[in-house]
């Protein structure tokens, strides 16, 4: 049986999916039979929701052959992280959770209940598993953003932990950023230029993509994320970007249609890897 100081269990929480790894910390490597992907009804009731969560991890641990004592989870905000609270609302995912004080019943589902768990925000940590695994940690600044069911932003300086931005909520336009980035923008805005209701942005580009609503939708959403990383850039000076999240797998598309060459623009190696190795590091 392997010894278990170097091996933290991590997770990556997102709107609808938990993904599960043990995570080798002295090398910072997934260790690939561990890894877990399972999809999560974010919508469903507490229970139900600590039920998936807990049966990705019990799945985890029991494909390793040593002792896990360190949970690491990487969480969407907006989280209260020492305390394991979660205030999500309003944002299509987790309601059920909301105010609650997750450890001790997701504890009550683990095989393990002894377990430590910890938390990071899960653009924090993409952010930092990017730079540990692109040994990019000579950089002065990078600047990481999540696009997805949420907007994720964190800051990496030199030297330091990366946490996050939180810039989720600032002003933008008629209401907040999130509201312009994420994936129910692309579902709403598209059902306002077409008439057609799609679940999110790969069936839109899957199923429209050469239709001149596509293209609208392509060149608005542009524009957005355009404003959302000068924004960004004007509040953490800092040029140099590593864009993750599901909505960036179209960064090519995306990318044709606004000049973003002021920046330095990453998208990732890792991608979910990354915020695994990211929440193992906060041991």
């Amino acid at each position: 049986m392997l010894s278990n100081s170097s091996y933290v269990l991590a997770c990556d929480i997102g709107g609808t999916h938990i993904t599960s790894a043990i995570v080798h910390t002295q090398r910072w490597e997934i260790v690939p039979s561990t890894l877990t992907r399972i999809h999560v009804n974010s919508l469903a009731g507490a229970k139900s929701i600590f039920q998936t969560w807990a049966q990705a991890i019990n799945s985890c641990i029991s494909t390793f052959d040593g002792q896990i004592s360190q949970i690491g989870i990487a969480m969407p905000g907006p989280f209260e992280y020492e305390k394991g609270i979660s205030y999500m609302k309003n944002q299509n995912k987790y309601d059920a959770l909301y105010e609650l004080q997750i450890t001790s019943p997701l504890k009550n589902e683990l095989l393990y209940p002894t377990v430590d768990i910890r938390y990071i925000n899960d653009a924090a940590a993409f952010l930092q598993g990017e730079v540990f695994g692109r040994e990019l940690s000579n950089a002065d600044c990078i600047l990481g953003i999540t696009l997805g069911t949420g907007l994720g932003s964190a800051v990496w300086n030199k030297g330091e932990k990366a946490f996050d931005a939180d810039l989720w909520k600032d002003h933008y336009r008629e209401s907040i950023f999130e509201e312009y980035l994420v994936t129910r923008w692309f579902t709403k805005r598209f059902y306002e230029l077409s008439g057609r209701q799609e679940s999110g942005l790969k069936d839109i580009i899957e199923k429209h993509l050469h239709t001149d609503a596509c293209q609208q939708l392509l060149a608005e959403y542009s524009e957005q994320l355009y404003d959302f990383i000068h924004h960004f850039s004007q509040k953490h000076p800092c040029n140099h970007f590593i864009i993750g999240g599901n909505i960036a797998k179209a960064w090519d598309l995306i990318n044709k249609k606004q000049d973003f060459s002021a920046f330095t623009i990453n998208t990732p190696l890792y991608g979910e890897k990354a915020a695994l190795i990211g929440a193992a590091s906060i041991f």
